[in-house]
């Protein structure tokens, strides 16, 4: 009997997703665990790989179709046979919590029907939104899939409220405001020569988390210099053993093994905020920055502080190469409790970098380059010196906590015999 392969979960939150490139066509021959074609989301482009061995009978979504979880892509079975006649009829979406705030978000199962997809439950990053700026979803219009609210409608709608206070006169009383729905966006003036090009998934998802990043979270910076002096003795001494282990040892992993050592150490910049208190992460899973011809996209490496340096220097070589090539999974880009964002590599002497929400801070590292230092006894030696910003949210992370936990940080980077 030929078998349906749906759209199957991606990930918590996730409802929708748009149907890539086709990797194989109708009549052709699949193995299990092949791939058969690429599923986008708002964070990460991944294939999806057949559950049995087969014919692909028919495929019934186009290249750039918007479906949601549960809907049926292809029929899969035998040569001879032919795709059912009438389809099952979907069952029931089930409904499951949102992390840390119990706000119930609807996920449909197989055979959900897209317009049971929204029942006026939202996401959890909207229901964060809603709780921490204290809103009313009645009164924000969503323009997502069958009426869904987006962060996109809350951000709108947070804009409106602030463009009537603005407006409103000093001695006026506060009136709830009516939104009304959000107008087309005007198109750009355009110059001679000027193009326009389209917003795909991935910048919009990036526009919307920073603006709502700074929005949501006071930014506050603390620079340090580090010595990478002894980094790169140690790496210089044991890169050819890792590379015969096939693996490549870059500063990114003692950063990890540092940042991890030092998150354990100050658990509270491995917190989140909210209203009900600090919420301390058990788990230490730090999000490494990675830059993408389109954009960026921040894969995790868990349970960072239980990894040596080697299994720290595999995960990053693994999950940078396989988040340059579009082959990450969905969960590999969830649940980071800390972030490192790298520009050495690309020459940055110094940066700062905007935090990832719902995280309590994020390490900015610019490059390491050999500069003269005058040490405590006033001799000159050449060291090879590299600036550290670390950017935390002030409702959690005060200025002298910031400076102890880069002074924490300091110290496991100058002396890694110590900490590895």
């Amino acid at each position: 009997m030929a078998t349906a392969i749906k759209l199957p979960l991606l990930g918590e939150g996730v409802v929708e997703a748009k149907i890539g490139r086709w990797l194989k066509a109708a009549g052709d021959r699949v193995e299990k665990g092949e791939p058969i074609l690429e599923l986008e989301t708002d964070k990460v482009t991944t294939e999806l790989v057949a559950d049995r061995a087969g014919t692909l009978l028919q495929t019934k979504a186009a290249a750039g179709e918007v479906l949601p979880v549960g809907a049926i892509l292809a029929y899969i079975g035998k040569p001879d046979e032919a795709p059912p006649a009438v389809e099952a009829a979907p069952l029931p979406a089930p409904v499951v919590e949102a992390r840390d705030k119990g706000t119930p978000v609807p996920v449909a199962g197989n055979g959900a029907d897209a317009a049971e997809l929204y029942t006026g439950k939202v996401s959890p990053v909207v229901a964060r939104m809603v709780k921490e700026h204290g809103l009313d979803l009645a009164q924000i219009r969503g323009t997502g899939l069958h009426g869904r609210i987006t962060k996109r409608d809350v951000l709108a709608y947070m804009e409106e409220l602030e463009d009537l206070v603005e407006e409103a006169p000093a001695e006026a009383s506060p009136v709830q405001p009516q939104p009304q729905p959000a107008p087309a966006a005007p198109a750009p003036h355009l110059a001679p020569g000027d193009t326009v090009e389209p917003l795909d998934a991935m910048r919009r998802t990036i526009a919307e988390h920073m603006v709502m990043s700074k929005r949501t979270s006071p930014h506050a910076t603390t620079v340090f210099e580090f010595d990478f002096s002894a980094v790169a003795r140690d790496r210089a001494a044991r890169k050819e053993d890792f590379a015969r282990q096939g693996v490549k040892l870059t500063y990114m992993a003692y950063l990890v093994v540092a940042v991890a050592a030092a998150l354990k150490a100050f658990p509270r910049a491995n917190s989140r905020w909210s209203d009900a208190g600090v919420v301390l992460k058990q788990e230490i899973n730090i999000g490494m920055a990675t830059a993408l011809e389109n954009g960026l996209i921040v894969p995790v490496i868990r349970r960072a502080d239980r990894l040596n340096l080697l299994g720290v220097a595999h995960a990053v070589q693994d999950l940078a190469e396989r988040a340059r090539r579009g082959a990450l999974q969905p969960a590999e880009v969830q649940g980071g409790t800390f972030t490192i964002s790298n520009l050495g590599m690309f020459g940055a002497d110094h940066f700062t970098a905007i935090i990832n929400p719902p995280e309590a801070a994020i390490l900015a590292v610019s490059r390491a380059a050999k500069v003269p230092v005058v040490t405590e006894d006033d001799r000159i030696e050449i060291k090879q010196m590299a600036r550290l910003t670390l950017t935390a949210d002030h409702r959690l992370v005060d200025g002298a906590k910031a400076a102890q936990f880069l002074a924490d940080l300091k110290q496991a980077i100058e002396r890694p015999g110590v900490l590895l």
